[in-house]
Formats: C-alpha cells, sequence, structure tokens
C-alpha cells in the first residue's frame, strides 16, 4: 500500500531511520558488550534490556524502511475532488463537522490538522469520496457511523 507523506514527514522519518541505523544502533551493541563483559547473562539486567532495545530499535527500522520505500511524499492527488491521499477533507461526521488530512498518522506530529489513514475505518469508507456522498463507517467498538463529504481540497492548496 502507498502511503501519503508530507515533505516535513517523510524528512523527519528519513532522519530517524539513520539515526537509529547509525548511533542507535552503535550505542545499543556497546551496552550489550559491556553488559557481557559483567558475567553471568541469565541475571544480567542491564544485558536483557539492551537486547529487548536492540529488537524494538530493529522493528522500528524495518516499519521506517518499509514506509518510506513506498511513501508518496506532498505529490498533489490527480483528482483533488475526490477523497484521496494527500487531501484535505472536511465532513460531517455523526453529526460533528471534522477538517482532516487523508494520509499517514506518522506525518501528524508536525500538521495541524489531525490525520486519517486511509486503512483507518473513517478514512476506508471516505475514500474515492466527492462532495455530497454520504457513507457509512463501523468503529472498532461497533457503532455505525455517518459521514457526509463536504469538501475536498489538496493539501497545501
Amino acid at each position: 500500500m502507498t502511503t501519503w507523506l508530507t515533505t516535513e514527514a517523510f524528512e523527519r522519518l528519513q532522519a530517524e531511520l539513520t539515526t537509529l541505523e547509525g548511533e542507535g544502533m552503535a550505542n545499543v551493541v556497546q551496552r550489550i558488550e559491556a553488559a557481557r563483559k559483567e558475567g553471568d547473562l541469565k541475571e544480567n539486567g542491564g544485558y536483557h534490556a539492551a537486547r529487548e532495545e536492540q529488537a524494538k530499535m530493529a522493528a522500528r527500522i524495518s516499519q521506517l524502511k518499509a514506509l518510506l520505500k513506498t511513501a508518496k511524499v506532498g505529490e498533489t492527488p490527480v483528482d483533488a475532488s475526490v477523497a484521496s491521499p494527500g487531501t484535505v477533507i472536511t465532513a460531517q461526521v455523526a453529526g460533528n463537522e471534522m477538517t482532516f488530512l487523508l494520509g499517514s498518522r506518522e506525518g501528524s506530529s508536525t500538521l495541524d490538522l489531525d490525520v486519517f489513514s486511509e486503512a483507518s475505518p473513517l478514512g476506508s469508507a471516505i475514500l474515492g469520496a466527492k462532495v455530497g456522498d454520504q457513507r457509512q463507517f463501523t468503529t472498532p467498538t461497533g457503532k455505525q457511523v455517518d459521514v457526509t463529504v463536504k469538501a475536498v481540497a489538496p493539501y497545501g492548496a
């Protein structure tokens, strides 16, 4: 699946990957080696903590590589009148008006907008919708929620 990211989010995630693969992993390896020199590994809390951190770091590196490999960076959607990744949607959701970006939540920390993934219940319900379209989605708790798309615009427009 392709993931839409802002340029800022892509650069931030790329920098995180570089740090994790370089100094982050090197620091953990040094801590593991230092803990090994202390002797008995069965009861060595520092060793086990460092190994756990190494595993979490490796998982995050894999996640970032997969995300960045398939990322669409800041490209304006071909048809900005249709809800698609990279568009800002204004919608009536369960009676409340919301404006949000349809894209990756990985990039949300630097935005003033809420971000919904196209794989989320709301995102998948409105994906492909045009202004005036009414859709429904099911929340994780099983509740049916009505959505009406009020406006669609490319991000940054």
